[in-house]
């Protein structure tokens, strides 16, 4: 089921927006206590914020967008994500020359970048939904309106998960944009741009920890409340993806908080590893075992053309049959560096079954400038419309694939670079064991088993590129190992086709480690402190 998906929106209480001024909430066209009239409205606004990680805005697939100033289609929070995250790294490219969409491979891209923006919208509209939910769901209000106990404590799990939903956009904002504005829940509509905080990465990084860790009792236990929504298991994911990455941010590692959280998922039994790999990326991965979090996609009930239509269909071009991957066409425009390529065989020469790639017609080599010709770079056909029976999807345009944001996988492999680091909490025998579990399947035997003196951050880089690959972790992951941008010890991972607009590659600037603050943006509030180098 994907029930969270198919409630009805509220739609009196989103607006269209260019979100240039950061403190733009959902406008109403009528009274919040007309809306909230029967107590089933709480639930449908709560389905509205998970959406907006999804869809593009009221009508679907087009026609009424949340944001403006870029193509509808373009500019789902998911699209704009997977995008900022993949595009910029060594296991995408894309041939499309929309706008400055190219830069974002070429490492070139300026504070005018309209998809730096689009992100840094889709983020801040989405704190803007969380804050009016919480405006509009506080204990005065819900006895003001006559609702019963029952309903109360629902509503209290709701405004859990919204802050949960909050906590992710600000996580995103604070690994993309380094230091971003804090929305202040209170601010009425209308009332000034807020500014960053005093004390920088190291405000965001608390407020989103502190948030967290207040709501957690609140949420539900793993595993059960409804498919899409957020629980304990998701919470728990997301604090431990801020303390693997608090170095980057604070310039202090928290190897061992988190480890603390990634113990507690995988102590809850909740989740197993998918029998098969591809099971977790198809038409019903619902039905994946390992999913921990998911951004739920239907072809019938949530239609657009970003989110997981994008990544289903830009994958097919060249000599592929559309059919065979249960689409009705192929939109030919993301494809895979070498790099990526070369990740597979590894040193033992083993068949990984996770080595997704189409190769009939498509060259290795991406010679040609621009980057334009879909047959340069091999395909990548990970994400298809079809399910674990071979059967299409509901809908050959609009996918039913939903996208594995939080997965098992991860969870083994940040255990085991969080022992590398040294964190306490976890031993090399179990991260070992951990990674086995992931290859084994890989290889369908103890073919491609490593042991302890093979378990260096070198190789988890590297392994986390075989087994995450186009899921969005690419690039807050180069950063954390210091190959996004330059490699202080000269490792030739830093280096992938056409970083830095060469046809080789070349290591770029270490300000790009994080985008720009959109210009828009400082236009809009001319106080925000730009990131150094832009």
């Amino acid at each position: 089921m994907k029930t969270i998906i198919r409630i009805l929106f509220i739609t009196s209480f989103v607006a269209i927006v260019g979100c240039t001024d950061l403190d733009v909430a959902p406008e109403s066209s009528a009274t919040a206590d007309l809306v909230f009239t029967e107590p089933a409205a709480y639930k449908q606004f709560l389905a509205k914020i998970y959406a907006g990680l999804a869809i593009s805005g009221q009508q679907g697939p087009a026609g009424d967008p949340d944001i403006t100033g870029i193509d509808e289609g373009f500019s789902t929070y998911l699209r704009q994500y997977w995008k900022a995250q993949e595009l910029t790294t060594d296991e995408a490219v894309i041939a499309w020359n929309d706008g400055t969409l190219p830069t974002y491979h070429l490492h070139t891209w300026t504070a005018q970048n309209e998809f730096v923006n689009a992100m840094f919208n889709r983020i801040y509209f989405q704190i803007s939904m969380a804050n009016e939910f919480l405006r509009q769901t506080t204990d005065d209000k819900l006895t003001a309106r006559g609702n019963t106990d029952e309903t109360k404590a629902e509503v209290k799990q709701f405004r859990a998960e919204v802050r949960f939903l909050r906590a992710l956009s600000y996580w995103h904002g604070l690994d993309m944009f380094g230091n971003i504005p804090i929305v202040p829940e209170s601010n009425p509509v209308g009332t000034s741009s807020p500014n960053q905080p005093e004390n920088g990465k190291l405000d965001v990084f608390a407020l989103i920890e502190s948030e967290l860790k207040d709501v957690e009792a609140d949420m539900g236990d793993p595993g059960t409340v409804e498919y899409g929504r957020a629980d304990k298991a998701a919470l728990w994911m997301l604090l431990a993806k801020l303390y693997q990455n608090a170095k980057v941010y604070t310039g202090t590692a928290k190897d061992t908080e988190s480890l603390t959280y990634l113990n507690k998922i995988i102590q809850s039994g909740i989740y197993s590893l998918a029998t098969d790999y591809q099971d977790n990326f198809l038409a019903d991965n619902n039905k994946s075992p390992e999913i921990i979090f998911a951004v739920n996609f239907d072809g019938t009930h949530t239609q657009t053309y970003g989110g997981m239509t994008f990544l289903c269909h830009a994958s097919v071009g060249g000599s592929m049959v559309a059919a065979n991957y249960g689409l009705d066409g192929g939109w030919a425009g993301l494809r895979a560096t070498k790099n990526l390529v070369n990740l597979f065989p590894d040193e033992t020469g083993a068949t990984d079954s996770r080595a997704i790639f189409y190769t009939a017609g498509q060259s290795k080599e991406i010679p040609s400038t621009p980057i334009t010709s879909f047959n340069e770079g091999y395909a990548v056909p990970k994400f298809v419309n079809l399910t674990s029976d071979g059967e299409s999807g509901s809908n050959s345009t609009f996918v039913d694939n939903d996208y594995p944001m939080f997965r098992l996988a991860d969870v083994y492999l940040m255990y085991a670079e969080a022992v590398v680091r040294g964190g306490s909490g976890g031993d090399q025998s179990t991260a070992v064991g951990y990674i086995n579990q992931l290859r084994q399947r890989a290889y369908g035997d103890a073919t491609g088993n490593i042991s302890a003196a093979n378990l260096t951050l070198d190789f988890l880089i590297d392994e986390r590129g075989r087994e995450l690959y186009w899921e969005g972790h690419r690039r807050t992951d180069l950063v954390r190992f210091g190959l996004f941008t330059t490699s202080d010890s000269g490792n030739p991972r830093a280096i992938w086709p056409w970083k830095g607009n060469v046809p080789e590659g070349k290591e770029t600037e270490a300000f790009r480690d994080v985008f720009p603050i959109p210009a828009s943006a400082k236009i809009a509030n001319p106080s925000l402190e730009q990131n150094s180098g832009y």
